[in-house]
């Protein structure tokens, strides 16, 4: 009776242990291209993670742009293009990429808080009615160029001495 009692409580940890919570989809790795033309939509990309379970993006929200929608890249008759998209799947233990050339965010109208803070709070909907919060790093647009010093007396070159 002993040795069956010594089983089952040596049994029990690990019976416990496969009840454990399901794995979470998450998303990662977020950020944004700013256009270099103001009046142009940005560009989001992330990579988004399936949990135990598979699930789908429905969408993208912020109040640090006026409009935010997925797009896809695609060719059609060996011309490239962009679609909009009204949910991606997430496969489970699987990943999604958004990413340049691919499946991305198009962002209208950044706010310039965001913009000075560098960073900006992206809310993902997926099917089975989770929100993921996520910070998204701004970066600037590609080829812009580097902020002018301020005008100002200029340091002496002592280089001659």
């Amino acid at each position: 009776m002993r040795g069956r009692l010594a089983l089952i409580a040596l049994a029990a940890p690990l019976a416990l242990s496969a009840c454990g919570d399901p794995a979470p989809t998450y998303i990662d790795q977020a950020w944004v291209r700013l256009s270099p033309n103001k009046d142009r939509p940005a560009a989001g990309y992330f990579v988004a993670h399936g949990g135990d379970a598979g699930t789908q993006l429905r969408g993208v929200l912020t109040d640090y742009a006026l409009k935010v929608e997925m797009h896809e890249t695609v060719e059609e008759g060996g011309v490239m293009t962009m679609k909009p998209v009204s949910s991606v799947d997430i496969p489970a233990k699987g990943t999604v990429a958004f990413a340049p050339g691919g499946k991305h965010l198009m962002l209208w109208g950044v706010n310039d808080t965001a913009i000075s803070r560098g960073k900006m709070q992206l809310t993902f909907l997926l099917a089975n009615g989770d929100r993921l919060l996520v910070d998204a790093v701004i970066r600037k647009p590609e080829g812009a160029a580097a902020p002018t010093p301020a005008p100002g007396p200029q340091p002496a070159d002592n280089s001659a001495h």
